[in-house]
């Protein structure tokens, strides 16, 4: 299979990237702001910043009319967490640039490239704190409703893109101990990615659309 991955020179990217390329038959391509070598045959390194419109038309061009199986919106940032009263607006921004944007248009670009391949498959990997039921702290104003924008939007796309045989999933994954997650998380990357890999595996276009967790548990929007 060939597999796009955003966000891919560490934390959750940089795992499903190396899970990903344990099987030789897989084509991995490696997409961040800062791409680094990767011992492995199988591996390309791109440039992208997921904001710049540039990289993106590079990355496109780069890619022609190369098949994606299996395309994975990981690149995301947490942002300002200023609380109520002191809300940093530019922080607000650029968070909903990345983590929300971001992923719908670069799903734009590559759409033929999904479409041309066997699993035709888009993930969006997304937050529990985006959930709006699961909000029973407050606070986090940016990073929550950069989530929240993203799974709705990641819902849209999925029932634009059913007719062409496209499976869009939005995945939580757990709270790792990445630079993002921190030391206290609850969960090394090696098993979030390996649960993330076993739902992306299992779904079919009935899934498409749907709010799952790393270990498969749907969760409530």
């Amino acid at each position: 299979m060939n597999i796009l991955i955003t966000g891919a020179n560490r934390g959750l990217g940089l795992e499903f990237v190396q899970q990903y390329a344990e099987n030789s038959q897989n084509r991995i391509f490696a997409c961040s702001r800062n791409p680094q070598t990767l011992e492995k045959e199988n591996v390309s390194t791109h440039k992208l910043d997921v904001t710049a419109t540039e990289d993106i038309d590079n990355l496109k061009q780069q890619m022609g009319e190369t098949s994606i199986d299996i395309l994975i919106h990981n690149a995301g940032v947490y942002g300002s967490k200023s609380g109520f009263g002191s809300i940093d607006v530019d922080s607000w921004i650029h968070t909903l640039k990345v983590n929300t944007i971001a992923p719908i248009k670069l799903s734009e670009a590559l759409i033929d490239n999904v479409a041309a391949s066997d699993k035709k498959t888009i993930v969006i990997v997304t937050s529990k704190m985006g959930s709006i039921s699961d909000n029973t702290s407050g606070g986090s104003y940016v990073y929550r409703s950069s989530k929240s924008a993203v799974n709705m939007a990641g819902v849209s796309m999925s029932r634009d893109l059913k007719e062409k045989g496209i499976t869009v999933l939005l995945l939580h994954p757990g709270w790792v101990e990445t630079d993002m997650g921190g030391p206290n998380a609850l969960l090394k990357p090696k098993e979030s990615i390996e649960g993330m890999r076993k739902v992306i595996r299992e779904a079919t276009i009935n899934d498409s659309g749907t709010f799952f967790a790393y270990d498969g548990q749907k969760i409530n929007w």
